[in-house]
């Protein structure tokens, strides 16, 4: 049975606003999911279609991200966009992944994913790309690195833009808001990719997606402009312990 229906109105509304918010703080600072998975959840969507929801949902704030950063790219444009096509054979992957897999399999991973995604955040500073340091590497070496994290990124996908900056750091980009770009082109096409096939196989609930796309849709193109004036320190250490709490939750719920 699906679950459309029995999202009344005001939760509806409650999961547009959580979606915004979690694209912004995926241009901000990462971690967004955090916000809108377990909002899916609270809204009575079982876990693996929240997953797949959750992807759908945010794809569009990805590509809006992306477009509001498209003048970053400048000479990378068209490595970015191959090493977006690379990633996205892994998004797909994931995906099947997600479906295949019997529901409880996820039931009991997600709490440890949650706890993952916060640690990415906690040890974001030791991921992140410095400017001029490491060694670099060829681009096919950072594609097949981001297939392997696209996987992550097709099965759940929290934490999912940190592990890009980190592999993409050694390719010598440049500044940061460059790496940035870089990463939600990225990104936009996992999601892209992981979304297209749930829909296929007709695993997304319709309208809390279009909602929350709505949502992320403003959050991602704003969260962009937002990310240069805010403290991305602040809002990363607010969602770290939104993340402590929820894998603690879901912890007890499915265990």
């Amino acid at each position: 049975m699906r679950h459309d229906a029995r999202v009344e109105p005001l939760r509806l509304a409650g999961l547009g606003l959580a979606a915004a918010l979690a694209a912004t703080i995926n241009s901000v600072a990462g971690g967004g999911s955090l916000v809108s998975f377990p909002a899916l959840l609270a809204a009575g969507v079982p876990p693996v279609l929240a997953s797949a929801t959750n992807t759908a949902a945010l794809a569009p704030g990805n590509v809006a991200s992306a477009i509001a950063y498209r003048a970053e790219l400048g000479p990378h444009a068209r490595l970015t966009f191959a090493l977006a096509a690379a990633a996205s054979v892994g998004g797909v992957a994931g995906a099947v992944l997600l479906l295949s897999a019997p529901p409880r399999v996820f039931e009991l991973v997600v709490p440890w994913l949650v706890l993952l995604a916060t640690a990415l955040l906690v040890f974001q500073d030791r991921l992140a790309p410095e400017q001029g340091a490491g060694r670099r590497r060829t681009p096919w070496l950072v594609a097949l690195g981001l297939a392997g994290v696209a996987v992550y990124g097709g099965y759940f996908g929290a934490g999912i833009g940190m592990l890009t900056l980190a592999l993409l750091a050694p390719l010598g980009a440049g500044d940061l808001h460059r790496m940035n770009a870089m990463k939600s082109v990225i990104v936009a096409g996992v999601n892209g990719a992981a979304t297209i096939y749930f829909l296929a196989r007709g695993r997304v609930e319709l309208v809390p997606a279009l909602v929350m796309a709505a949502g992320a849709i403003a959050g991602g193109y704003s969260g962009a402009a937002l990310a240069r004036q805010v403290s991305p320190r602040r809002v990363r250490w607010v969602v770290i312990a939104i993340g402590v709490v929820l894998s603690g939750l879901l912890a007890a719920r499915y265990y």
